[in-house]
């Protein structure tokens, strides 16, 4: 069954939802962004995070010892790297931490997706390439380029509820991440979280 994870949680009303309706995942960016959360703001809504739910930190090129303090303290379950970190980093990491480490590649063509796991990596996240951006960029990408070979993925980019179901017969990816497609005017819409996860679940 493919898993979900909703993106981008920045206040305990977003809280709120996601304990309703019970996403597998959510992500607290801390990397700069318009959904950017602080230590203290996300340590209070871990701290009302329903307990079935990881919640995962978003990072973008983060000095180390922040994203071990963060995991060390229980304010985030996994780590989601999506900047230019590198094998050396990773390895650093893996080093200091033994929480889940997903590491985004931000696809242009299909020889940049690798088709084992990465080293020091439980999972791949897939997002779509923009020039200047690392991210939440609410864009798809070509899932025709996924490799069938590639192991167990995150897929982002521009999900949502008219195209989901589609992609998840395509590319059956371990878990879809959803950001802006279920916001209306930058706040994530109970609805639309609401109507998300039930076309996730009854895929199965």
């Amino acid at each position: 069954m493919t898993k979900i994870k909703i993106c981008g949680i920045r206040d305990l009303e977003g809280i709120g939802y996601v304990n309703k309706y019970k996403p597998d995942y959510v992500g607290f960016v801390f990397a700069q962004s318009k959904r950017q959360v602080d230590d203290a703001l996300a340590a209070s809504l871990k701290e009302a995070l329903d307990k079935s739910i990881s919640a995962v930190g978003v990072f973008v090129n983060e000095p180390l010892e922040h994203i071990v303090s963060l995991c060390q303290n229980g304010i985030i379950d996994m780590v989601q790297l999506h900047g230019d970190e590198d094998g050396i980093y990773l390895e650093k990491l893996r080093s200091c931490i033994s929480n889940t480490i997903i590491k985004a590649v931000r696809v242009k063509t299909r020889e940049q997706i690798p088709t084992t796991e990465l080293k020091n990596c439980d999972y791949m996240l897939l997002d779509t390439f923009v020039e200047g951006s690392y991210g939440g960029s609410g864009v798809t990408f070509d899932i025709n380029l996924i490799p069938k070979s590639s192991k167990p993925f995150f897929l982002a980019g521009g999900l949502n509820k008219d195209n989901i179901e589609k992609v998840i017969k395509k590319c059956t990816p371990y878990c879809v991440d959803v950001s802006s497609g279920v916001e209306t005017n930058m706040k994530k819409d109970e609805l639309m979280i609401k109507e998300i996860i039930k076309l996730v679940r009854d895929i199965g």
